[in-house]
């Protein structure tokens, strides 16, 4: 369980998470595509004699190992971070099923780095021919990380049925393939492979875009529209990927997509449905805009147009992101572990032998009286199984609001609120979005009296701070 849990006010520790993660893919992505973008414009430019082309590529080689070094790295560290305080549980099975991965991972990323800052300190000291070798060496090992990650990244959705089988009995290393090159990994990896190219052209435009025109125009009309046709690629391929990838998805999580899709006329339009419309949206305008602002008139491309589209690729990312991680409502590993690091295989001893009696912060059998919990302490028990089974996705003011949702909500309201989140499948209209409620009768009650603490301003105020309660819970626990 997730004691003690990362609360954050207002946002979220999942918005957290999300922010962070958003600017790595983007930066990381940049990373592959951006380094065969070097390799190539300089051979290009090599064979074709450009000088003018190869005075522009040290600057731009600077702004990349700048970038990628300094943001993609502080920023892969922050998901790090921030995904062990919000989910422990499923970054511990992430850590423990892949640990060699990871490792291997983190030597390619070390290598990745060296070679970097070696293509960009070896410009007019290495022979023209060396120094393209040195930058097919970096776009290599930057791909490299890319195929790794990926296998780790698709696992969360489609973790395979052969690991499937063995989860939680220790053989899990045994199918450490079979989870790795899983069912959506290789649609996956050719989207990320496209994105990551179309950010090579999109990061460039960015750096191009400030060559003055009067001055430069020549330079700048070629390396504009060269750095364009790196997003052709990604129109061309990505709906056949696309449809690829959906395909692997399993069945019951592509209905979160039909679903919406199915129901936009009544207003009941699922959030992955709306994510999946804006990252197509938005990716649909990134090549209208580029081909007829870009492409066209390259000398007259400047630095706003690319910011624009480079805003619009931020969207893109953010939706695209979005979608994926609500593809897997409402696990975090597919069919394993729910997204608040609940296990499918416990929800039947939670709700006989209690929830909080498998959390670390274990309440003592004494706590409870002829079935009744001590009147001082409910409160505080609905209090942490708020923050054990619901924080992971809602706050109590702010992002995905818990008082507004309850707003003007009674008792008897939320109390069948919560009866048909105890559900599973058909039974509950939840299930397809949210972890199931678990816990005894007594825990389902404490958490019902600390909702509707919340609906009132005057009762609500200040319960997610240290109460009398929690202090009198902490000194019973673990049978103290």
């Amino acid at each position: 369980m997730n004691y003690p849990v990362w609360n954050v006010p207002y946002i979220g520790s999942g918005l957290v998470i999300g922010i962070v993660a958003i600017v790595h893919v983007l930066v990381s992505h940049f990373a592959i595509g951006g380094g065969l973008f070097l390799y190539l414009t300089e051979k290009k430019a090599l064979r074709e004699g450009r000088e003018d082309w190869l005075k522009r590529l040290p600057g731009y080689s600077k702004f990349f190992l700048v970038l990628t070094g300094v943001v993609g790295a502080m920023t892969g560290v922050g998901i790090w971070f921030s995904i062990g305080l919000a989910n422990p549980a499923g970054t511990s099975t992430l850590i423990h099923n892949f640990v060699f991965g990871w490792a291997t991972e983190w030597v390619i990323f070390l290598v990745e780095l060296s070679l970097a800052a070696a293509y960009y300190y070896t410009w007019g000291r290495l022979p023209s021919g060396v120094h393209v070798r040195l930058g097919l060496l970096y776009a290599v090992s930057s791909f490299l990380t890319l195929v790794i990650i990926n296998g780790i990244l698709t696992f969360k959705l489609t973790p395979s049925s052969a690991w499937l089988s063995v989860a939680g009995t220790g053989k899990e290393a045994e199918h450490f393939f079979e989870a790795f090159f899983n069912p959506t990994y290789w649609p996956s990896l050719a989207l990320r492979t496209l994105v990551c190219i179309s950010m090579g052209g999109v990061m460039s435009l960015v750096f191009f875009s400030r060559l003055d025109s009067e001055k430069e125009g020549e330079v700048k009309r070629g390396l504009i529209r060269w750095a364009s046709l790196w997003l052709l690629p990604a129109f061309v391929f990505m709906p056949i990927c696309f449809i690829w990838y959906l395909s692997m998805v399993p069945e019951s999580q592509r209905e979160l997509l039909s679903l919406g899709i199915s129901t936009i006329g009544v207003g009941a339009f699922t959030q992955v449905t709306r994510l999946t419309l804006i990252a197509i949206l938005t990716t649909a305008t990134i090549v209208g805009v580029v081909y007829f602002l870009a492409f066209l008139y390259p000398r007259d491309f400047e630095f706003g147009h690319a910011i624009a589209v480079l805003l619009l690729a931020f969207l893109a990312t953010a939706a695209t992101e979005g979608a994926r991680e609500m593809l897997r409502k409402p696990y975090i590993i597919f069919d394993y572990m729910y997204s608040n690091g609940t296990l499918k295989s416990a929800v039947g001893k939670c709700n006989e032998e209690g929830y909080m009696v498998h959390s670390p912060w274990k309440i003592n059998e004494g706590m409870f009286e002829s079935g009744n919990l001590r009147g001082s302490l409910v409160m505080e028990l609905g209090r942490q199984m708020f923050l054990g089974q619901c924080v992971s996705c809602h706050t109590v003011d702010g992002y995905r609001s818990m008082r507004d949702f309850l707003y003007d909500r009674d008792e008897t309201a939320i109390g069948n609120i919560l009866a048909m989140m105890r559900k599973t499948g058909e039974g509950s209209p939840y299930s397809k979005f949210m972890p199931p409620l678990v816990g005894t009768d007594e825990e389902i009650d404490a958490l019902k009296k600390y909702l509707v603490s919340l609906t009132s301003p005057s009762k609500g105020k200040g319960v997610m701070e240290v109460t009398s309660g929690e202090r009198e819970l902490q000194g019973i626990v673990k049978g103290n």
